[in-house]
C-alpha cells in the first residue's frame, strides 16, 4: 500500500473513453437510456465500466465500431439496475473476460416504493467469471479499480430513499459496493465515477489520497440531480479546489446543472454524451 500511497506513475499512454450509453445521445443512428457504460482503451487492453441498463450498449458498440467480444475485462461500478442490466448478456457474447464488482453488488436493492433495482438474478453459470474486489487492483498499466471510499464529507452523499438487503433485513443503503476507476497517465491522476453515490468529492479525495498526483480528468455521473443547494455547493466548493484539468459530466449530475458548472468552471466542463469520445 506505501508503495502505491507514493505513486508517480509517468506512462504515457494515447487512452480513449467511449460512451457506449448514457442518458442523452444526439447521433440519430444510436440509442440512449437511462444507465451508462464507458469503453476505455489503453492501447493494451480494453476494459468496459459497466453495463448500461439493457444491451443498448451493446447494440451501440456495433454501430461505433467496438468489438465487445474482444474486450478484457468488465468492471462494475455498483449493483443497480441502470449499470448491470446489461452485464448478462455481455457475459453470453464475451466468452473470457473477467468481471470485476464488490460482492454486495449482487445483493437485492431497493428505492422508497421497495421496488427492486438491483441486480437481475445472476446465472449459477457465470459465478466463475466474477472477481470480487476488496483492495486496490491494477488491471492494466496506470488503471486501477479503487474499491474503498471513505466519507469524509458527509453532505456529499445519496444514500436517501435506497435501501439494500444483505441477507439480514432491509436497511438503509450506504453504497459500501461502489467503486471507481483511477487512471494515470503522463503523471496526472483521472478518476472515472459511475453514480458517486459516497459522493464525488469523497471519490476524488480517495483518489488523490492514494496517489497524491495532480487531477487531470474527473468524468462520470455525480448524483446530483434532486440535490440541495447546499450539496450542490460543498460539491462545486471541493472540485474548484481540487481544479482538475476537465469535468465531464453525465448520467446522474442532472443536466439542468451542466450550466451551472459550465457558467463556474468555463470551458473545462463537457458533457458526456452517448457516443463522446474523451482522449486522455
Amino acid at each position: 500500500m506505501e508503495m502505491i500511497l507514493h505513486f508517480r506513475g509517468e506512462y504515457k499512454n494515447i487512452m480513449k473513453i467511449t460512451t457506449l450509453i448514457e442518458n442523452l445521445v444526439y447521433r440519430p443512428d444510436l440509442v440512449s437510456e437511462h444507465g451508462l457504460s464507458l469503453y476505455i482503451d489503453t492501447g493494451r487492453r480494453r476494459i468496459i465500466f459497466d453495463a448500461g441498463q439493457s444491451d443498448a450498449f451493446l447494440l451501440n458498440s456495433r454501430i461505433l465500431d467496438i468489438d465487445i467480444t474482444k474486450a478484457d475485462a468488465m468492471v462494475i461500478s455498483h449493483g443497480h439496475y441502470d449499470h448491470t442490466g446489461g452485464l448478462v448478456t455481455f457475459l453470453r457474447q464475451n466468452k473470457h473476460a473477467p468481471v470485476y464488482l464488490k460482492q454486495h453488488a449482487l445483493d437485492k436493492k431497493y428505492n422508497n416504493t421497495m421496488k427492486l433495482i438491483g441486480t437481475s438474478a445472476f446465472p449459477a453459470k457465470y459465478l466463475h467469471r466474477l472477481h470480487f474486489v476488496d483492495e486496490v487492483t491494477e488491471i492494466d498499466d496506470g488503471v486501477f479499480i479503487m474499491p474503498r471510499i471513505s466519507v469524509i464529507n458527509s453532505d456529499d452523499t445519496s444514500f436517501s430513499h435506497f435501501y439494500t438487503d444483505k441477507g439480514e433485513g432491509i436497511v438503509n443503503d450506504e453504497f459500501h459496493d461502489e467503486l471507481f476507476l483511477a487512471i494515470i497517465d503522463g503523471g496526472k491522476l483521472s478518476v472515472l465515477s459511475s453514480c458517486s453515490h459516497r459522493g464525488i468529492s469523497n471519490i476524488l479525495a480517495e483518489g488523490q489520497k492514494m496517489f497524491d498526483l495532480p487531477l487531470h480528468l474527473v468524468a462520470g455521473g455525480f448524483h446530483l440531480r434532486g440535490a440541495s443547494q447546499e450539496q450542490i455547493d460543498s460539491v462545486f466548493s471541493y472540485i474548484s479546489n481540487v481544479n482538475p484539468d476537465k469535468i465531464g459530466i453525465c448520467h446522474c449530475t442532472g443536466v439542468n446543472l451542466y450550466a451551472s458548472m459550465a457558467e463556474r468552471f468555463g470551458n473545462k466542463v463537457f458533457y458526456n454524451y452517448t457516443g463522446n469520445v474523451i482522449k486522455i
